[in-house]
């Protein structure tokens, strides 16, 4: 069997003007022995090229020119030697951080085919993927990390390796497909502390940070790149297990790889400020990585935690985007209902079923609040609406255009 680094697949949307698309890259460096490839995706970043989409970014070296002074100005010497402290300052940072990150394999079942038998006669556990994690806390004898949840989607098994060379097979406590984000424990006695989080509200495009994690796989572990916030209130819109879903992100330009899915973006404090999990893969395209804000990652967490998994509002409907449907079905389609989207299905006793939905109703709008896409809908329910909440409907039936009321229940 071959190995080589290969892509472990989450399909992700973005869009662009003009009909060009992006492609974004899980950072997950993988060890498989085939893969077949589909549609628009986002891929587990490795190094190697497939079809159109490049992984392979031309590194890009950020030049530090270093000139000496002829002139015995003593503020440039206080200059060098403030440069040098606060260099100092920061390697014990980074230093201090690392420890409590950690790496992360995904282990599947492979099935050993025998060439003389039409059946799968053993099977395996192999390495499939290697991404990284954070070490969130210790407490009641175990250490919980938190990874991407598209880092130890499918294992069989998940294995930690820490900073000391020590590893464990770590049990996952809950993950969370649509949000890409999993809590995993191992015993608290193999672990050091864990990392601070800071505020990602508090962060500024401008402000430096630095990504923590194991480019490439567990060889490159805990390496260190630097780069600056780009920008904040990023939406990355991703096309997951769970369905599609809008995914709010902070933009860097430190460098994020292969492996880095997981790991720990950091500020000068040396505080978690976000988990990185994507970064832009195209053409010409360098520097546009993104993580998920802290903010946004420990409420998540904290329910995994509790509960094992995010229990949201449940409305019980299949839909698809008008853009993705046959033309015939759009023959008899007013044009206010193109841009929105289509009940396909309807779940037997469910909140749509019980609240009036009907199946080919296009849904243009709930409470007021335009919906064009499925992850619209679903981004309005699960940040805006808690179960037991009533919502207006905002709906086309053929040509007449209605408003239906539901009562959102449990899953």
């Amino acid at each position: 069997m071959e190995n080589y680094n290969g892509d472990e697949q989450v399909r992700v949307k973005a869009e662009r003007k003009k009909g060009k698309s992006l492609w974004l890259t899980s950072l997950v460096s993988g060890t498989v022995a085939s893969m077949v490839t589909s549609s628009v995706f986002l891929f587990g970043g490795d190094f190697i090229d497939q079809g159109k989409s490049s992984v392979n970014e031309s590194t890009k070296t950020a030049g530090v020119e270093q000139t000496e002074s002829v002139e015995k100005d003593r503020s440039v010497t206080a200059e060098k030697l403030s440069t040098s402290t606060d260099s100092n300052d920061r390697a014990e940072m980074v230093e201090s951080a690392s420890k409590s990150i950690v790496g992360v394999v995904n282990l599947q079942e492979m099935q050993n085919q025998n060439p003389y038998q039409r059946q799968s006669t053993e099977s395996e556990t192999v390495e499939s993927g290697t991404g990284s994690g954070v070490i969130y806390k210790k407490t009641g004898g175990k250490a919980y990390i938190i990874t991407n949840n598209h880092v130890i989607e499918g294992a069989k098994e998940v294995e930690i390796s820490l900073y000391d060379g020590q590893k464990a097979t770590a049990a996952v406590v809950g993950a969370d497909a649509l949000t890409d984000l999993a809590v995993l424990t191992i015993d608290a006695s193999m672990a050091p502390e864990g990392i601070k989080f800071g505020n990602s509200d508090s962060m500024r495009p401008g402000e430096e940070v630095l990504a923590i994690g194991n480019p490439l796989g567990l060889d490159f572990s805990r390496s260190v790149t630097q780069g600056i916030v780009s920008a904040t209130g990023r939406s990355i819109s991703v096309d997951t297990s769970d369905g599609e879903w809008e995914l709010d992100v902070l933009q860097t330009d430190a460098a994020i790889n292969p492996g880095n899915s997981g790991g720990a973006l950091i500020n000068t404090a040396g505080e978690v400020i976000g988990i990185n999990s994507l970064k832009i893969s195209e053409n010409g395209v360098e520097g546009l990585g993104f993580a998920i804000p802290s903010n946004d990652v420990i409420p998540i967490v904290t329910e995994l935690i509790e509960n094992g998994k995010i229990t949201r509002p449940y409305l019980g409907v299949s839909l698809a985007s008008i853009e993705e449907l046959p033309q015939y079905y759009l023959q008899n389609v007013p044009e206010a209902a193109k841009s929105g989207v289509m009940v396909t299905s309807i779940e037997a006793g469910s909140a749509a079923a019980n609240g009036g939905l009907k199946q080919q109703d296009i849904i243009v709008g709930i409470d007021g609040t335009k919906i064009n896409t499925a992850a619209a809908l679903r981004k309005y329910l699960y940040t805006d609406k808690k179960i037991g909440d009533k919502v207006k409907v905002e709906v086309y039936r053929g040509t007449e255009e209605k408003t239906v009321t539901i009562t959102l229940q449990k899953p």
